[in-house]
């Protein structure tokens, strides 16, 4: 092998490793049971904001419903499930009380203008490039860790990929 071919296959691998690295980065899975959690994220805040968003999709491949109840995150004091839906003419907001029903065999988006989290009471804002923890429970599927990647203020939902 020469030396030019010695360099094009370095090349090509560290190529394919940036390919797959930039794959992983953008398409994090977390699951516990038949409970799948895709593509955490969340959008930059403004320096004085006081809530942030956060959102995914939800898989439950399993035969029976399960309940997000509950969600735990040490950037905020506190973390609500909420619901936006149109009342009307007026798009109301508000925090789902008794959790959010995964149905068995659905996926669940947790999305703008729609179901997503809300970071309440933020100990710091969320800035481009951070990563957020948070544990969500689940009434059957349990604790689940995630990291919610922040996106700029204003950003666009990543692609899914599933």
């Amino acid at each position: 092998m020469t030396w030019f071919h010695r360099r094009a296959l370095v090349f090509a691998g560290m190529v394919l490793i940036a390919l797959l690295w930039t794959g992983r980065a953008t398409a994090q899975e977390y699951r516990s049971g038949s409970i799948a959690i895709g593509n955490p994220w969340s959008r930059a805040t403004p320096p004085t904001a006081q809530v942030g968003g956060g959102y995914f999709s939800i898989t439950n491949s399993g035969t029976e419903d399960d309940r997000l109840v509950a969600v735990r995150s040490p950037v905020a004091r506190r973390v609500d499930v909420h619901e936006m839906k149109m009342d009307g003419s007026i798009m109301r907001m508000r925090a789902l009380e008794d959790g959010l029903v995964i149905p068995a065999k659905t996926t669940v988006i947790l999305e703008s203008g729609s179901y997503h989290l809300m970071f309440i009471d933020l100990t710091a804002g969320f800035v481009k490039g951070a990563r957020i923890p948070a544990t969500l429970v689940f009434e059957k599927a349990g604790d689940i860790d995630v990291v919610l990647e922040v996106l700029p203020l204003g950003a666009k939902p990543p692609e899914r990929g599933r």
